[in-house]
């Protein structure tokens, strides 16, 4: 069992649906920090069945240093139109951009190992695996370039 007060509060911090939610804090006995792992492990199982669908929509992100002499293009794909005007896939797409034009990956593959500036105890490619069991769609880098003067 889970109680309700829980519920709200792993939903707020993940920001995944309600159900997988208390599918979660169910597995867990209600204790909130297992429940989030288990929303991890889910999350890469989630990705891996979801990884061979085709990504044909996305936005491009920009990101220019506020001394106006680093900055960063992305493409980011999704499966649909929709997805890409969510606001977790446009913040997902900000952080990215952000994260290219301060570590100067050379390739997708780097970027993907890299450890995310914001929260050094993941990487990008855990970052991007949660956003894709939030938003329930496959997410995919296409491009990126990063200018430097």
């Amino acid at each position: 069992m889970y109680t309700i007060d829980n519920l709200k509060q792993l939903r707020q911090q993940t920001g995944v649906s309600f159900t997988l939610c208390k599918k979660a804090l169910e597995q867990s006995n209600d204790d909130i920090d297992k429940a989030k792992k288990i929303l991890t492990k889910w999350g890469v199982e989630i990705s891996l069945a979801k990884i061979q669908k085709a990504t044909n929509e996305g936005s491009l992100f920009s990101y220019l240093h506020h001394n106006k002499k680093i900055g960063a293009l992305l493409e980011l794909l999704c499966e649909t139109d929709f997805v890409a005007k969510n606001t977790d896939f446009q913040k997902l797409g900000q952080q990215l951009v952000m994260q290219i034009a301060s570590m100067n990956p050379k390739n997708v593959k780097e970027l993907l190992g890299q450890t995310y500036i914001k929260d050094l105890s993941k990487t990008i490619d855990n970052l991007i695996k949660e956003y894709i069991l939030k938003i329930g769609e496959n997410i995919k880098i296409g491009r990126f370039v990063r200018y430097e003067i």
